[in-house]
């Protein structure tokens, strides 16, 4: 009799000859040439510029990228020397997009899923769910509603169900990048632990390098084109490609801190404030109350706070997408489109478009279109702009944000990193007055994150008042001139 396959421990063996994947109908490999060999129970570290490959290279490795319809491949990918589709119960990977890896409406039968699917004991299952979710910091109860998780809260939740499967291969495509910093070290150390007591290999790709360094054996380093182009013990790699890793837009540990000049260009004029406004869903308690707060024009204002304090419902509520569960906001006289209507909960969709713009946590949410030219000229193009201004202004922002190769792709096809630049460039293209975006910096490499840095810095200069709501400190250290900060409210 063979043995359950999800039972067995020990790392797995990763090996790529000349690896290589291109997506249906595209001419640009996603990645290609691609050599490596990982051996059991190793900790790696995966780096590159954004659009370089690597959660590419992790959906091969997790048998997540299709048959021949769905793309091209080259060479070979081998875990413990299978194909990875054949190796299934021996991977757990989770995805960038922690909404996309969601599976069950609550929080303890979705951590559950991957074990029963592939066997393990039912006496085995809750205890592991349990540990799971206590490893990973997500203490909420197990019949919580998966749709009412934050996003770093659903970040969570995908780790705890790769984590008690106890898989040979643990893959994280940016684990921590929707976390609070308490979150970002439980995740770390919850994800050692389990390899330590497991003997699993592990590769993460994260942009920033500092919280993993501590915890991993090797640097693998993807250039441009997809190939490797370093490999080694961690300081030793990051101080002798130091250089090429900084031109090449990697976070490393002594990168030089960013200085932004601010110039502003306009005065000083109020457009919302909020007063003892409480925030969330209509079927739900409020996740934030008591929020006094004015949004200005030519002046950016961060939102932090812990994972689950109501950030991205605050944002929806900013930007008129959500209505208040107490308290107001609502927009001065000069900026509201009614007195009758000074709510932007209570605007058209045609007032909010010059008014107020919104970039979701999920660029997905807000692609209307088939390519990324097509999502760029939407938005004037439902204010009857003029068209020859349009191009030049899609061609501006293409190039000023590292999309430019990419305009007849589809948004869906993206890389993380590009479509959160895409996000951000959709609602500048119709020049509002107000910028709400959640997470702008998510998924960029130290290139991409320092041109939305001074992009913001300009069109706050120039008269926009931005809302952000961010983990980034270094964004609020460079850029924020207000912050709103929201604290968990405990439910007696």
């Amino acid at each position: 009799m063979t043995a359950n396959p999800v039972l067995r421990r020990g790392g797995a063996e990763v090996r790529a000859q000349g690896w290589g994947w291109r997506h249906a109908g595209h001419e640009r490999w996603a990645t290609r040439g691609v050599d490596l060999d990982i051996s059991p129970g190793q900790r790696v570290l995966l780096l590159g510029p954004s659009g370089s490959g690597k959660s590419t290279l992790l959906q091969g490795l997790a048998g997540l990228l299709g048959g021949a319809e769905e793309g091209q491949a080259a060479g070979r990918l081998l875990i413990d020397g299978a194909p990875p589709a054949q190796q299934r119960s021996r991977i757990g990977m989770v995805l960038q997009d922690p909404d996309s890896q969601v599976i069950l409406s609550r929080v303890g039968d979705d951590v559950a899923f991957g074990m029963e699917n592939f066997g393990v004991p039912r006496g085995e299952i809750w205890p592991r769910v349990d540990e799971a979710l206590a490893a990973v910091g997500l203490n909420v109860a197990l019949a919580q509603d998966t749709s009412q998780l934050s996003g770093g809260q659903k970040q969570r939740l995908a780790l705890a169900g790769v984590l008690a499967m106890r898989p040979g291969l643990i893959l994280l495509d940016e684990p921590t990048a929707n976390l609070d910093p308490v979150g970002v070290v439980e995740v770390r150390d919850a994800v050692t632990a389990a390899a330590e007591s497991t003997g699993a290999t592990v590769v993460v790709v994260e942009h920033r390098t500092k919280v993993w360094l501590p915890v991993i054996d090797r640097v693998i380093v993807l250039g441009g084109d997809g190939a490797v182009i370093a490999d080694g013990p961690p300081e030793q790699t990051l101080a002798a490609e130091r250089d090429h890793l900084l031109r090449s837009g990697i976070w490393i540990p002594d990168s030089p801190a960013v200085t932004v000049r601010r110039a502003p260009t306009v005065a000083v004029e109020t457009l919302l404030v909020a007063q003892d406004l409480a925030v969330g869903y209509r079927d739900a308690p409020p996740v934030g109350t008591g929020i006094d707060a004015e949004i200005t024009r030519g002046r950016i204002t961060a939102v932090t706070g812990p994972n689950g304090s109501g950030k991205s419902t605050l944002a929806l509520t900013i930007g008129g997408l959500l209505a208040p569960r107490a308290g107001t906001l609502h927009g001065t006289p000069a900026f509201a489109p009614s007195p009758r209507r000074p709510e932007p909960a209570r605007w058209r969709s045609r007032e909010l478009l010059t008014r107020i713009a919104s970039v979701f946590q999920d660029p997905e949410h807000q692609f209307l279109t088939g390519t990324v030219r097509d999502e760029l000229a939407l938005g004037p193009k439902a204010l009857k702009s003029d068209r020859s201004e349009t191009s030049r202004r899609i061609d501006e922002l293409l190039a000023r944000l590292r999309l430019d190769h990419l305009a007849d792709r589809s948004p869906y096809t993206l890389s993380g990193g590009e479509k959160r630049r895409l996000s951000v460039a959709t609602v500048l293209m119709t020049r509002p007055s107000v910028i709400v975006a959640d997470e702008p910096t998510f998924g960029q490499d130290r290139r991409t994150w320092e041109e939305l840095i001074y992009l913001f810095a300009e069109i706050a200069d120039a008269g926009t008042a931005v809302v952000a709501v961010t983990h980034d400190d270094e964004f609020v250290d460079a850029l924020a001139d207000e912050r709103i900060e929201m604290s968990v409210r405990v439910r007696p």
